[in-house]
């Protein structure tokens, strides 16, 4: 299993928005909080070291939300991170609403956004966001009125960029009309690629891709099975493949794997140092039946 002398760096690197280069393999904050996503974790202190690690092993890119909590994760990156190096991208969320444990909730409205874009920005420490995502789109309200909020919060400079999360292809097209968007955010991993012809779209369109819930291997990882071979014959962990896979099937992609132990970030990282033969890369995409 390696965990050594590797860094987020071996990942290379994607600019979002054509101005905030980061290395491609960042970390994702939601396991920071207690279960069901709701308050605080177990052990705040593991967080806070948990969070450094990741910036020493070279993460530049933290995703994160408002709703992770609600709040607990991006007040423990200001904890742990705080002053924030320079080359680091938070990125956030607004769009969620929560009232308990595994409750998410959307709600658009402009003033609502505005309101926690104002608190993103006090409970992070921050007078910009660099990535801000709209979490869902609420069918409710307009998406003109969603995204042009967000706009105007660009345009005031409280914003830099923006992404949207779990989106279609249209989606995507038509909040375009209203900003430009710089990166999605989908549920895509080696056994559920439901999201290919989104990621296809990010290509073409040079739009970073955040999959969600990169970890997830399905029955690819049980005994036998094709990524629990390819591990062994790697000598690593099917989930460190995984994420070595997603690596290679696109130069826009950034995944985000979340933990909140030490020795399990670092056993993300170190998948940054796996190659992947054309060979292996076929044979998990394979694998999965479109």
């Amino acid at each position: 299993m390696r965990t050594n002398h590797v860094t987020a760096a071996a990942s290379g690197s994607f600019s979002i928005g054509g101005d905030l280069p980061v290395n491609r393999l960042g970390y994702g904050s939601m396991q920071l909080t207690g279960p069901g996503v709701w308050g605080d974790p177990k052990d705040p202190d593991e967080a806070v070291r948990v969070l450094r690690r990741a910036v020493e092993l070279g993460v530049t890119l933290i995703d994160t939300a408002d709703a992770y909590g609600p709040f607990v994760a991006e007040k423990l990156i200001k904890k742990a991170l705080h002053p924030y190096p320079d080359n680091l991208v938070i990125a956030t969320k607004v769009g969620l609403t929560r009232s308990g444990p595994n409750d998410w909730r959307p709600v658009g409205r402009p003033e609502y956004l505005r309101q926690q874009v104002e608190l993103c920005l006090r409970h992070l420490g921050l007078e910009r966001i660099d990535l801000m995502q709209l979490h869902r789109i609420d069918p409710k309200v307009p998406l003109a009125d969603q995204i042009g909020e967000l706009a105007l919060l660009q345009k005031e400079g409280k914003i830099r960029h923006i992404g949207l999360s779990e989106v279609t292809i249209d989606d995507v097209k038509a909040a375009s009309e209203f900003a430009t968007i710089v990166t999605v955010q989908n549920l895509y991993n080696v056994a559920n690629r439901d999201a290919e012809p989104l990621l296809e779209y990010c290509e073409a369109n040079n739009i970073g891709f955040i999959p969600w819930f990169p970890l997830a291997t399905g029955e690819l990882a049980k005994e036998g099975g094709p990524l629990d071979a390819l591990a062994k014959q790697h000598n690593v962990k099917p989930s460190q493949l995984a994420l070595a896979w997603l690596l290679k099937r696109s130069s826009v992609m950034l995944p985000i794997p979340g933990t909140s132990t030490l020795s399990h970030l670092e056993e993300n990282i170190a998948a940054a140092g796996i190659e992947l033969s054309d060979k292996d890369f076929k044979t998990l995409e394979n694998a999965v039946q479109r």
